[in-house]
């Protein structure tokens, strides 16, 4: 996916900042506040017929957002698949969870009660480092 901005120079900076305004339908803060950069969503499998007709009055990113989160994935992980800011990609995920499309939860922590993170996470941690 091509990010938004490409092509335009940059004399034409103040172009550039008009589509996520308009993707957002002139909004410029989400309305929700649960949504942070590690909050995850995803798609609710069983869509009703009634959400299924507003699909089609969505921007072309909502329903990328709606691919993307067949799995679950971070706020933050949607923003930089979409290329788009955080700001914006909170607002169509806000959306999307007011149509009944999406469904959000913080993240699980992962954090012993003694306040430290399990071996078995850190050994995870670990592998996955020595393996980039």
């Amino acid at each position: 996916m091509k990010h938004w901005t490409e092509g335009f120079d940059d004399d034409d900076a103040d172009e550039s900042l008009v589509r996520p305004y308009t993707i957002t339908g002139g909004r410029t803060a989400p309305e929700r506040d649960d949504l942070t950069l590690i909050t995850l969503v995803t798609t609710m499998s069983e869509v009703s017929s009634d959400t299924g007709h507003g699909l089609r009055r969505m921007q072309p990113e909502h329903r990328t957002i709606l691919t993307l989160c067949a799995r679950p994935l971070a706020v933050a992980e949607v923003a930089s698949a979409l290329n788009l800011p955080v700001s914006v990609t909170k607002i169509l995920i806000g959306d999307l969870i007011e149509a009944g499309q999406m469904r959000s939860r913080p993240p699980l922590a992962f954090a012993q009660a003694g306040g430290f993170p399990s071996m078995t996470i850190l050994e995870a941690v670990r592998d996955g480092l020595r393996n980039l």
